[in-house]
């Protein structure tokens, strides 16, 4: 069956870093773009990063421009997200989802077609 993995979450000073991983099972991988989310508690879930199915283009909402990287390994079904320069405002849980959309449809939560448990990351001031 279908399988979204997240792992890297944790907690860590304002300023730190983080790598979030997901390995993906089930599917083509290589046919889906892949999308980071993350919901704040209390708060809606929003799109954070995205890359397209070949991983030539990656999307950020402009918050994290600069200090995340998406990156996606095809042979391996993984996709990552490198978090540097972490703020109190960047806790949340972080989800990672495929969608066979193109990136028009990052944004939206329902164009999602598989979706991880989520990973939590706190950050602290």
């Amino acid at each position: 069956q279908v399988q979204l993995v997240e792992s890297g979450g944790g907690s860590v000073q304002a300023g730190g870093s983080l790598r979030l991983s997901c390995v993906a099972s089930g599917f083509t991988f290589s046919h889906y773009a892949m999308v980071w989310f993350r919901q704040a508690p209390g708060k809606e879930r929003d799109f954070v990063a995205g890359i397209n199915s070949s991983g030539g283009s990656t999307y950020y909402i402009d918050s994290v421009k600069g200090r995340f990287t998406i990156t996606r390994d095809n042979a391996r079904n993984i996709v990552s997200l490198q978090m540097n320069s972490l703020k109190p405002e960047d806790t949340a849980v972080y989800y990672c989802a495929a969608t066979f959309r193109a990136s028009w449809a990052f944004e939206t939560p329902g164009d999602m077609s598989y979706w991880g448990k989520g990973t939590l990351v706190t950050v602290s001031s």
